[in-house]
């Protein structure tokens, strides 16, 4: 049996319509169990804190968790050596919510007024991911569709069955960041004048994505 394997592309944009707060939370401690110990603490702090907004304590998700040694470096005579300072963790949380200029001006203030001085990252998504990825596989397919038609009419060949379609499940990137990297919120914004508030005027851009499908037919 002749076949013909032809990989197709799709491309869409999606108006993002979901806001996400990354926030990482970091301490050093000399003992490992009193790192452990402040890291919960501080969490539960920041879930206090998140309540006044609305949030329930599940809206508050673990994105990575981890507590490494540290050292610093020092010179002594012509030696370079290190000395043990404690350990650290470093706890990275999420938040989703609706799209909302207003009310993320207000957890952003008062995450910058926090004693946990967490460092933030705000992007976008998409409420809706799978709808998304279905239409995304809908336009790889027809693209394959399209470049089989073109390619077996030029061969002179007739396309038959399709003999598998093969798709990558993996995770498709559906965030946009309009501000780069993590940063102190105290460095990057200023509040209203006598409001509990930052003054946010963010019109994210359309997220685009793309992804690839295979299709096998068999040819006459």
């Amino acid at each position: 049996m002749r076949t013909i394997r032809v990989t197709g592309k799709g491309m869409i944009k999606v108006k993002p319509d979901m806001m996400r707060i990354t926030i990482t939370l970091r301490g050093t401690y000399p003992e490992y169990r009193q790192a452990l110990y402040e890291s919960p603490e501080m969490t539960e702090n920041l879930k206090r804190l998140l309540s006044a907004f609305h949030f329930g304590a599940s809206d508050l998700k673990t994105v990575n968790f981890d507590i490494n040694t540290q050292y610093q470096n020092y010179k002594k005579g012509d030696e370079y050596l290190q000395r043990f300072i404690g350990y650290r963790f470093e706890h990275v949380l999420k938040v989703e919510f609706d799209a909302d200029n207003a009310r993320l001006g207000r957890v952003l203030y008062a995450l910058a007024h926090d004693d946990a001085k967490p460092e933030i990252k705000i992007s976008y998504t998409v409420k809706d991911r799978e709808a998304a990825k279905n239409v995304l596989l809908g336009k790889a397919v027809q693209d394959a569709q399209a470049k089989a038609a073109i390619l077996t009419q030029a061969a002179g060949v007739a396309l038959r069955d399709i003999q598998s379609i093969d798709y990558f499940w993996g995770e498709i990137n559906f965030n946009y960041s309009p501000m780069h990297g993590t940063f102190a919120l105290e460095d990057k914004l200023m509040p209203k004048a006598e409001l509990s508030s930052y003054d946010l005027d963010l019109e994210p851009d359309d997220i685009e994505v793309a992804d690839t499908v295979t299709v096998i037919w068999e040819i006459l």
